[in-house]
């Protein structure tokens, strides 16, 4: 064989080796992300991790990353506008092609949101909605049904009649505006007997556990708490215990507790009789289905609004944008209905704090 033939054959048998090698690379379409079969690079932003509620979501983001075929890029904003705007920029830098946030400041997000829409950078807020600006999806529960359903809870077992104590979420948030509106309407429309004093804590525990002793003090007859958020769980029992009021609901001088999250330890002190119930945000589905969504606005995907495949309901929250709401159920000691509203007992092992 001369030299000119021994190059063809080399040259034919280097090109059929390129072929096989693009056709072993061409991906599952189903995991395959915008760089068409490599899995899309994806931005995720913790809002903050001085929480329980906060600590579990991170744990579960990695897990479904993997899962759903995503890589990760992660920064902790720390409950921190321009910190999670700064993230920002560096998703940007690190060419994402999608991000998933937890806005805190729900309005000062408007400028970021719009400038990712500009570079065609789908985002996926879960936990809040922006006040303005669209977004792919929002993963969250109804925020508003929290503060209802801990409204009933307090309104029954007090019997109408007594004061209560709101330890506020951050009122720059949606989730802070909707629980605290929510709770405060229900109060006034089903239980005008009841005083309820609001108190600011902009989410933070030390915050909380000041006001609610300083409340105490002045309104030593307190038969109930509602506490937006875990944050405020162990200063709450600590100020509780101080003043003998750990004591039974049978007891006169017992004061009943809701919070929010569904925190394992929420749901220990539940069936400890240190709290009397809880709502169960899903950590775990808030990591899953902001992903989810994501990926599936990377893959050019839309949704509509109605039922989805995991029992939830995507609604229109107005024009162009999207809310999946999850499900978030009332969680007691007994798992009994109360005051209309359906309940879970908090041992159930289809809750989310229970299934570490």
């Amino acid at each position: 064989m001369n030299r000119k033939a021994l190059l063809s054959v080399g040259l034919t048998v280097l090109l059929g080796a390129a072929m096989a090698a693009a056709g072993c690379n061409r991906g599952d379409p189903s995991t395959a992300g915008a760089s068409g079969g490599t899995a899309p690079v994806v931005g995720v932003d913790y809002p903050r991790s001085d929480t329980d509620f906060w600590n579990s979501y991170i744990k579960y983001v990695p897990q479904y990353g993997k899962e759903l075929g995503v890589d990760l890029k992660t920064t902790n904003s720390q409950n921190d506008i321009a910190t999670l705007i700064a993230n920002t920029q560096t998703f940007i830098s690190q060419g994402v092609k999608g991000v998933v946030m937890a806005p805190q400041d729900t309005a000062a997000i408007a400028p970021t949101l719009q400038q990712l829409a500009g570079k065609k950078i789908p985002v996926v807020t879960i936990d809040t909605r922006p006040d303005t600006g669209d977004v792919a999806m929002v993963v969250r529960a109804d925020n508003r049904a929290y503060g209802t359903k801990a409204c009933q809870f307090l309104g029954t077992k007090l019997g109408g009649k007594g004061k209560v104590v709101m330890l506020e979420g951050g009122l720059d948030s949606i989730n802070g505006r909707d629980r605290t509106e929510a709770f405060n309407e229900c109060m006034r429309q089903k239980f005008p007997g009841i005083t309820v004093f609001g108190e600011a804590t902009d989410w933070k525990g030390d915050v909380a556990a000041q006001k609610l002793q300083t409340r105490l003090a002045s309104d030593p007859d307190v038969r109930g708490v509602y506490m937006e958020s875990s944050f405020a769980l162990a200063g709450t029992l600590q100020l509780l215990k101080q003043k003998g009021r750990q004591v039974p609901p049978t007891d006169p001088r017992h004061v009943f507790v809701v919070s929010n999250d569904g925190i394992p330890e929420e749901l220990k002190d539940i069936g400890a009789g240190l709290i009397d119930a809880t709502v169960s945000q899903p950590a775990d589905l808030f990591a899953k289905y902001g992903l989810y969504y994501v990926k599936a606005a990377i893959d050019g995907k839309t949704f509509q609004p109605g039922p989805t495949d995991h029992g939830s309901t995507i609604i229109q929250v107005r024009p162009g944008l999207l809310e999946d709401q999850l499900a978030a159920p009332l969680v007691t000691r007994d798992g009994a209905a109360i005051g209309g509203e359906a309940s879970v007992k908090y041992d159930d092992r289809t809750l989310w704090g229970n299934a570490g």
